[in-house]
């Protein structure tokens, strides 16, 4: 079993900052106080997990892509049409910042866990990669979900 690339891990972690930052700003109303001193709205509380979220379940499909380019040619279609389903569902979903966008958000990232399973199963993945996107995946689920619970 192969190890995560460090540079595959720290910048996966990196990647969390802004759900991270989402879920913060969210739960602390004075972090979001001092913070909306100087960042505009769309940087604070369940805006930038909804913004941020949207950009990565879009990047993803690329990387999915990416995964279907080492499928053989001759089965490489079905991973290719696989690969766009998250960008495709980001843009006809989520429509604006209600809690049903952020509810097909969630999914969208749960399904993406799926598909990162189908292409690592099939051999297009890294070997590491569900030890990677599992934990991350766990992240953003959670940080995205803060604003419906509370």
């Amino acid at each position: 079993m192969t190890r995560i690339p460090r540079a595959a891990l720290a910048l996966g972690l990196a990647g969390l900052i802004p759900f991270l930052w989402s879920a913060a700003t969210h739960l602390s109303a004075p972090l979001a106080s001092w913070a909306g001193g100087w960042m505009l709205p769309m940087f604070l509380g369940g805006y930038v997990g909804l913004t941020y979220g949207t950009i990565i379940l879009s990047f993803m499909s690329g990387v999915l892509w990416g995964f279907a380019t080492k499928a053989d040619p001759d089965r490489a279609a079905p991973f290719y049409a696989l690969s766009v389903i998250p960008a495709l569902w980001v843009f006809l979903m989520v429509t604006d910042a209600s809690s049903e966008s952020r509810i097909y958000l969630i999914a969208g990232f749960a399904g993406l866990l799926f598909l990162d399973w189908t292409y690592w199963r099939q051999g297009l993945a890294p070997d590491w990669w569900m030890r990677l996107r599992g934990p991350l995946t766990a992240v953003v689920i959670a940080c995205l979900a803060i604003p419906l619970a509370l």
